[in-house]
C-alpha cells in the first residue's frame, strides 16, 4: 500500500490525529487517578477508614486491568476508533452519574465500572498508532501520546482538589465529566477513521495461549515482576500521603495535595532519559538504577521537614518512570513473537501492583502512620532489587549464548 496514504508528520491530518488521542490519554488518566487527592474527605463524609476509602481507586485500576485483556481482541474484530469513542463517553457519563451517589457503596460500583471503560483507549491506542501512522513516525507520536497520559494523571489529580476545595468532591466528578464530554466530542471530530484496519475474528482460546505462554517464559515473568512492585510502592505512597499532610502539623488542603503531582513531571523527563541511555546501560543495569532512585526518594520522606517529603516525592517520581521505561523495553527485546499480549500482561501486572498496594499499604498506614507505610515499602524495593539482579544474569547469559552461536557460525 501506498506510504502516502499513512498519516505523516507534519500533514494536517497527523496533528488532528495526534490531537485526539492526547485528548483520549488526557481523559482516561485524568478520570483513573482524580479519586487520590479526595481520599480524606471520603473517609471523613463516609466514616469509612483510609483503606477502605483507596478502594475507590484500587477497584477502578482493577478492573481497567483486567479489560485491558479484553478490549483489544474486541477492537481486532470491531474496529479502532468506535471501542475508543465508546469507552470515552462511557467513562464521562459514569463520573457525572457520580455526582449523584447516594452512599459509598454505590460510588464504589460506578468506579469500578468505569474502570471497566477506562481500559479502552489503553488498550487499542498502540495498535491504532501502527496500523494508520507513518512508520517514520511512529516513535514520536508514541512520545506525544505518553506525555498525554502523564499530564492527564497530574491534571486529574490537580483539578479534582482544586474543585473539592471550592464546592465538594461531588462537583469534581461532576466537571470532569462535562470536561469528558467535551473531550469525547474532540475525539470523534479529530480522529482520523481506520484506513488501514483489517478485521480479524475474535478467537478468545489463541488470546491466552499466548498469554500462558508469556507467563511462563521465565525472562518475561521478571519484568511483570518489576511492574507489579514499582507501581505497588508508587500508588501506595501516593494514596496516603495525602491523608499525611493533610493531618497535623502540615494541614494541607485539597488544592495543595492536588498541586503535589505537579512532581509528574518529572517523570517525563526520566522516561525519555532512561531511553537514551539504551546503548550506555543494560536495561537490568538501568532498572537497577531506577530502584535505587526510588529508594532514594523514599528515604527522603521519612523526615518530617515538608521540603525534604516534597523532594524526596519528586526523587521517588524520577526513579518509579525511569525504571518503569527500561522495565517496559524489557519486554519488547524478549517477546519474540505476539508482542502485543506480551506488552498487555505486562500492563495488566503493573496495574495490578498499583491496585494491590493502593489499598494494601493502608493497613499499614492505619496502626503504623507514615513511617510504617514508607518502612514497608523498602521490601518491596529489595525484592525489586533481587528481581533486577536475576534479570542481569538472564541477559548476561542470553548475550553470552548470541556470542557463542555467532562464532560457530563464522567457524563454519
Amino acid at each position: 500500500m501506498d506510504r502516502q496514504q499513512y498519516l505523516q508528520m507534519g500533514a494536517p491530518g497527523f496533528w488532528k490525529a495526534t490531537f485526539a488521542l492526547s485528548i483520549g490519554a488526557f481523559l482516561i488518566f485524568s478520570n483513573l487517578h482524580m479519586s487520590q487527592p479526595l481520599l480524606p474527605l471520603f473517609s471523613r463524609e463516609f466514616g469509612v477508614s483510609p483503606a477502605t476509602a483507596s478502594l475507590s481507586i484500587s477497584l477502578t485500576i482493577l478492573t481497567l486491568s483486567v479489560f485491558l485483556l479484553v478490549f483489544g481482541p474486541i477492537s481486532d474484530a470491531m474496529g479502532r476508533k468506535n471501542i475508543m469513542s465508546f469507552g470515552l463517553i462511557a467513562s464521562s457519563i459514569l463520573s457525572i452519574l457520580i455526582f449523584f451517589a447516594p452512599n459509598f457503596f454505590v460510588l464504589l460500583f460506578l468506579r469500578a465500572v468505569q474502570g471497566i471503560f477506562l481500559a479502552s483507549l489503553p488498550a487499542i491506542a498502540y495498535a491504532y498508532i501502527g496500523e494508520e501512522f507513518d512508520h517514520l513516525s511512529i516513535s514520536a507520536v508514541i512520545g506525544i501520546y505518553i506525555s498525554g497520559n502523564t499530564i492527564g494523571g497530574m491534571g486529574g489529580r490537580i483539578i479534582s482538589g482544586f474543585i473539592a476545595d471550592l464546592w465538594g468532591w461531588r462537583y469534581s466528578y461532576l466537571v470532569m465529566g462535562i470536561i469528558g464530554l467535551i473531550s469525547f466530542i474532540l475525539f470523534l471530530i479529530f480522529l482520523p477513521d481506520s484506513n488501514h484496519f483489517q478485521r480479524k475474528p475474535f478467537l478468545i482460546n489463541e488470546a491466552m495461549k499466548e498469554l500462558i505462554s508469556h507467563w511462563q517464559n521465565p525472562i518475561l515473568r521478571q519484568a511483570y515482576y518489576i511492574a507489579g512492585i514499582i507501581y505497588f510502592i508508587f500508588m501506595g505512597v501516593f494514596n496516603y500521603i495525602g491523608f499525611y499532610l493533610s493531618q497535623a502539623p502540615y494541614f494541607l488542603s485539597t488544592t495543595v495535595i492536588g498541586f503535589l503531582f505537579i512532581s509528574y513531571l518529572a517523570g517525563t523527563f526520566s522516561s525519555t532519559y532512561s531511553g537514551k541511555l539504551e546503548g550506555k546501560l543494560t536495561i537490568p543495569v538501568r532498572i537497577f538504577l531506577g530502584l535505587v532512585i526510588i529508594f532514594i526518594g523514599l528515604v527522603l520522606m521519612l523526615f518530617p521537614q515538608l521540603p525534604l517529603i516534597l523532594i524526596g516525592l519528586v526523587v521517588l517520581v524520577f526513579g518509579f518512570f525511569f525504571t518503569h521505561a527500561a522495565s517496559s523495553s524489557w519486554v519488547s527485546h524478549h517477546a519474540k513473537k505476539a508482542k502485543a499480549s506480551a506488552s498487555a500482561l505486562y500492563l495488566l501486572s503493573y496495574y495490578l501492583g498499583a491496585s494491590i498496594g493502593s489499598t494494601l499499604l493502608g493497613y499499614i498506614w492505619q496502626p503504623f502512620g507514615w513511617k510504617g507505610v514508607i518502612i514497608a515499602t523498602f521490601v518491596f524495593i529489595l525484592l525489586a532489587m533481587g528481581v533486577a539482579r536475576r534479570m542481569k544474569t538472564a541477559d548476561y547469559l542470553s548475550q553470552s549464548h548470541c556470542s557463542t552461536n555467532s562464532s560457530t557460525t563464522f567457524s563454519k
